[in-house]
C-alpha cells in the first residue's frame, strides 16, 4: 500500500497535470476576438427571431465541452455551415485558451416566452417521463439548474467519456434545435448515442418545454 506522503504528492502530481491542459482565459479573451461577433464579447449571444439560426450562449460552458465541439467541427464530426468552416480557423494551440474564457464568463437567462410550458418542462428536467417512452431525467445528467459537469475533476483522474454540458439560461430556439437534430439522426456527436437516444423519446411538445425551463435557469 502507498504511504500517506506518496499519496498527497501523486494528487499534487495530477492536479498540475490537469491544470497543464487548462486554458488561459485572459489570453482567451484576445484569442476570441472573432468568435465573440456571433457568440457576444462575454459569451451572451444574441436571441435572433426564427427563422434565423440561433448563436448558442458560450458563456460558464464546461471548458472541456467546448474543446470537443470545436474538434468535432475541425473534424467533421459535427456539421453547421456557420461553423464548421469558422473552426477550421481556430489554431489547435489557442482552442484551450478561447474555451477558458468564455467559461470564466456568466451566462444571463432569459425571461420565458412560454410561461404555459415551464411547469412540464420542469417537470421532465427534475423527473424525467414515464412511459411508454421512458426517459431519465437531465438533471441526473446536466446538474442542478443545468451548470453542467463541471466539476468531474475533483472526483476523476480522466475526464468522463460523457461530459454533460451546461444547458441552464441557454437560448430555448438554440436548445430546440439541437433537440430536434439529435432526434433526427442530424447530429450524432454524442457518446453512446445518448443524447440521440433521449431526444427521440420526446415530442415537439415535450422538447420546447423543456428548451423553455431551460432557458430561465440561473447559473
Amino acid at each position: 500500500m502507498m504511504c500517506r506522503r506518496t499519496l498527497v504528492v501523486l494528487a499534487a502530481a495530477l492536479a498540475s497535470l490537469h491544470a497543464s491542459a487548462t486554458g488561459n482565459p485572459e489570453l482567451g479573451r484576445q484569442k476570441a476576438a472573432a468568435c465573440m461577433a456571433c457568440h457576444g464579447p462575454d459569451g451572451n449571444s444574441m436571441a435572433l427571431p426564427p427563422p434565423a439560426d440561433p448563436w448558442p450562449k458560450l458563456a460558464g460552458q464546461v471548458p472541456e465541452y467546448i474543446i470537443k465541439q470545436l474538434h468535432d467541427f475541425k473534424a467533421g464530426r459535427r456539421n453547421n455551415v456557420q461553423m464548421s468552416p469558422q473552426a477550421q480557423a481556430v489554431a489547435e494551440t489557442d482552442i484551450a485558451d478561447i474555451a477558458a474564457f468564455f467559461a470564466s464568463q456568466k451566462v444571463r437567462p432569459a425571461e420565458a416566452t412560454r410561461k404555459d410550458l415551464l411547469a412540464k418542462g420542469e417537470a421532465i428536467f427534475l423527473k424525467g417521463k414515464g412511459r411508454p417512452q421512458v426517459v431519465a431525467a437531465c438533471v441526473g445528467c446536466h446538474g442542478l439548474n443545468g451548470v453542467g459537469n463541471r466539476d468531474w475533476a475533483k472526483l476523476m483522474v480522466k475526464e468522463p467519456v460523457i461530459l454533460a454540458p451546461a444547458v441552464g439560461g441557454q437560448h430555448a430556439s438554440y436548445v430546440v434545435k439541437q433537440l430536434l437534430a439529435f432526434r433526427d439522426a442530424m447530429r450524432n456527436n454524442d457518446n453512446g448515442k445518448v443524447m440521440r437516444d433521449i431526444a427521440g423519446r420526446l415530442d415537439d411538445n415535450e422538447i420546447a418545454a423543456v428548451a423553455e425551463y431551460l432557458s430561465t435557469l440561473v447559473r
